[in-house]
């Protein structure tokens, strides 16, 4: 009897100390702080290339230019400051060029000649897109496709050859 008496007297011990744990035990609460911030940024791509085809100096291009559009890719985050699209001068451009008014050329790697286009901001070819840029679409976080408006003039009797150029395109927002 005695041992069973002596587990009573141990279980009921061992349910104090679980009664009396259980008191102790409490909680506490604590805020946490969570943040993020969206930071104002865009992003550039080329899209199409200006490719004005064949050119016919003797014949089709005689007097007439070609008109040709590319364009270049610009996103920007939501509600991000307005962006504008800057065109370089390009890698060949004539000695009377600037940034702001480029005079731009194209140049053949086998005879060295040039063959001089121009890159406008709107269909009429009337204003030159150099280092001022051009205004972008309003920034919502998808692509946009800025169209840049080319045009090669006529009656440039060159050699026989491949013409190119490359025009770096910037956007600051």
């Amino acid at each position: 009897m005695f041992a069973k008496k002596n587990v009573g007297m141990i279980a009921a011990a061992l349910a104090a100390v679980a009664m009396s744990s259980a008191a102790l035990a409490g909680s506490a609460d604590a805020n946490l702080a969570v943040s993020a911030s969206i930071a104002s940024e865009c992003i550039i791509s080329s899209g199409t290339p200006v490719d004005f085809g064949v050119y016919s100096p003797i014949v089709a291009n005689l007097t007439a230019a070609i008109d040709q559009t590319g364009t270049v890719s610009v996103t920007c985050t939501t509600g991000s400051t307005p962006a504008t699209v800057a065109l370089d001068q390009g890698l060949w451009a004539d000695t009377a060029s600037t940034a702001a008014v480029p005079v731009r050329r194209m140049k053949d790697p086998v005879s060295g000649a040039f063959l001089s286009y121009g890159l406008y901001k709107e269909v009429g070819r009337t204003t030159n897109w150099g280092s001022a840029g051009r205004a972008v679409a309003t920034p919502d976080g998808t692509a946009h496709a800025e169209t840049v408006y080319g045009r090669l003039p006529g009656a440039q009797n060159k050699p026989v050859g491949s013409y190119s150029d490359t025009v770096v395109a910037t956007v600051s927002f």
